[in-house]
């Protein structure tokens, strides 16, 4: 069957002639939907899956046939709109069939579909799924105009203000996360709760031993997996390292620009986990899981900015960073309480906070620190001087995370900011402000700071504080009302995000 007869065959898929109605694939896209169609049919594809993600950072999905996904490349496909009212445990937090959904967005008012649209740049076959392939989306209203929820599009925002500024955003994935075995395979009806029961696994590897040789080929077999499917669908890991934990890995990438570095973490995730689970292995990045001797894992972003001409504008001939990377450092300084929101969105995250962690406890930078909240990583004349932001954790939204990170930091040029005296030694020990210590503080800060609401949007800020608080209060609510306190709180979070992320 050709892709003319596929594309015949699909009527009722989306909204026909969407795409193009509303002129939402660059040429660059029409080219590559051409390239995905015929790709489709000459590798015998059956199914495609159409991915967009939500608020929290996770992958929604539906399986598409053939001809179905080459008809959404240019009709788009219909989804529910409702993944945009659910928390972690899939509650619904907003007054979801008030006027707005809830959220103050007309078009949200009822549960309705959205369209969804395959970006077909970055189509990939997944080699651990028979004849299937992947496609991120991205998500509009039935008139055309952004889903202003949709992570990606707060991304994209982004970096279009900074292209015309004529710069690039460049980024680095430096990402650590547990493996684990499960227990059983087995679903038992007492697990099928909301949210489900905690599974239930035991350790891989022993801990302890940062970066031993013996620890890593003591997981072979799994890392070898990984590397394998993460290199089959272009994301060669550039290394892999034994972390402090049992079973705790670090992965990092090769720099990317743009949108790049935040799909390729949604893709990085979701290929982690369901190549670990076809071999009997639960993959989690939650920060800190509430397991015996298990450690807090992070995510450090590094970054820099690019002129038109490909030269690195933090890169200074006589200083450690340029003024302009001096700016930029100021704004993620000067952002950091409210920028927390975004990086570190669980309760469970705010843990790995803690002085003499390697995680910041407080915000202040410093050179080739890895104690303080902004390392800068370079020299005079380096041309590969760089930022490395260790706020986050690994469960962040990277598309919320890369956002708030190059608005702060644009802040921070835009008005000539100034960043504090560096930290030279004990950053612990340095008088500098603190970080929030819970996600209830830190949605407080990102209420009270303006910069975000002018950035993303109020919609976005108003929803995620919305959300967040909701699913604070859940665990205020579990906590505060049981006879043992400390372990309902442990186990809560358990629940809460140990398989969600």
């Amino acid at each position: 069957m050709t892709a003319a007869n596929f594309v015949s065959a699909a009527s009722g898929i989306g909204r026909q002639g969407f795409v193009a109605e509303h002129g939402l694939h660059t040429a660059d896209q029409q080219a590559a939907a051409a390239a995905v169609a015929e790709q489709i049919d000459r590798l015998g594809i059956k199914t495609i899956r159409a991915v967009v993600v939500d608020q929290h950072g996770t992958p929604r999905a539906k399986f598409l046939s053939p001809h179905a996904a080459i008809s959404a490349l240019s009709s788009g496909v219909d989804f529910s709109g409702a993944i945009y009212s659910m928390d972690t445990a899939n509650f619904v937090y907003p007054a979801a069939f008030a006027a707005g959904g809830g959220l103050g967005i007309d078009e949200l008012t009822g549960f309705p579909d959205v369209v969804i649209v395959p970006d077909p740049t970055t189509f990939r076959v997944l080699p651990w799924a028979d004849s299937t392939a992947w496609m991120l989306c991205d998500a509009y209203f039935s008139t055309g105009s952004p889903v202003p929820l949709d992570p990606r599009h707060v991304l994209r925002t982004q970096l279009k203000r900074l292209a015309e500024q004529g710069l690039t955003y460049t980024t680095g994935l430096e990402v650590e996360f547990y493996l684990t075995r499960r227990h059983s395979p087995a679903i038992g009806m007492h697990d099928t709760t909301q949210p489900p029961a905690a599974l239930a696994v035991e350790p891989v590897q022993l801990g302890y031993q940062y970066l031993s040789e013996v620890r890593l080929d003591s997981l072979h077999d799994p890392i070898t997996a990984l590397r394998d499917g993460l290199a089959a669908i272009g994301l060669p890991p550039r290394a892999i390292e034994d972390e402090w934990g049992p079973g705790q890995l670090e992965i990092s990438f090769s720099p990317m620009t743009g949108l790049d570095s935040a799909d390729a973490m949604i893709l990085f995730r979701s290929a982690v986990k369901q190549i670990s689970a076809r071999q009997g292995l639960h993959a989690t990045f939650m920060c800190r899981p509430l397991l015996p001797n298990f450690f807090a894992s992070g995510w450090h972003l590094h970054a820099s900015l690019t002129d038109a001409a490909g030269e690195n504008v933090f890169r200074s001939s006589d200083a450690v960073l340029s003024p302009t990377g001096m700016g930029y450092l100021a704004g993620q300084l000067a952002h950091a309480p409210a920028m927390a929101a975004f990086a570190i969105p669980t309760v469970n995250g705010y843990s790995r906070l803690a002085p003499y962690s390697f995680a910041p406890d407080r915000i202040s930078w410093g050179v080739e620190n890895r104690g303080v909240l902004v390392r800068v990583q370079g020299a005079p004349g380096d041309p590969g001087t760089h930022l490395e932001n260790r706020l986050a954790e690994p469960a962040a939204n990277p598309y919320f995370l890369l956002a708030a990170d190059l608005a702060a930091g644009r802040d921070g040029i835009a008005r000539g900011l100034q960043p504090p005296p560096a930290v030279i030694s004990d950053p612990y020990a340095n008088p500098a402000p603190p970080l929030p210590t819970t996600l209830l503080d830190a949605i407080g800060e990102l209420d009270k700071d303006p910069l975000y609401r002018e950035q993303f949007g109020p919609e976005v800020v108003d929803s995620y504080l919305l959300m967040k608080r909701a699913e604070y209060a859940r665990f205020e609510s579990a906590r505060d009302t049981a006879d043992d306190p400390d372990t309902a709180a442990a186990h809560w979070q358990q629940r809460e995000y140990f398989e969600f992320y």
